[in-house]
């Protein structure tokens, strides 16, 4: 499934959770946090303004952002690989 972002939403491929702690422990499926961090995959044009004209996004495709713990859509790739679609306010950081 190929899918294009309209306008200032962006589809990021949340990055794996750790499995394990500082101390060594190992964490099941069910205490595990949910990722805060991806890389995105796919970009819309931008923002439409008031005045017509389209903002570009700050964020383009193959950026590690970080994003809100709650955030947007999650989706399911035809591959079975979870997807998120949020807007590009929702996104809190790029990682440099």
């Amino acid at each position: 499934m190929k899918l294009q972002p309209l306008a200032d939403r962006i589809i990021i491929q949340p990055l794996s959770a750790e499995e394990v702690t500082r101390g060594g422990i190992v964490l099941p499926d069910t205490a595990k946090e949910k990722p805060q961090e991806g890389k995105v995959v796919a970009a819309g044009k931008g923002k439409v303004l008031d005045n017509g004209q389209v903002q570009a996004l700050e964020v383009k495709v193959g950026d590690i952002v970080l994003y809100g713990k709650y955030s947007g859509t999650e989706i399911k790739d035809k591959d079975g690989s979870a997807l998120l679609i949020i807007r590009e306010e929702e996104v809190l950081a790029i990682v440099k």
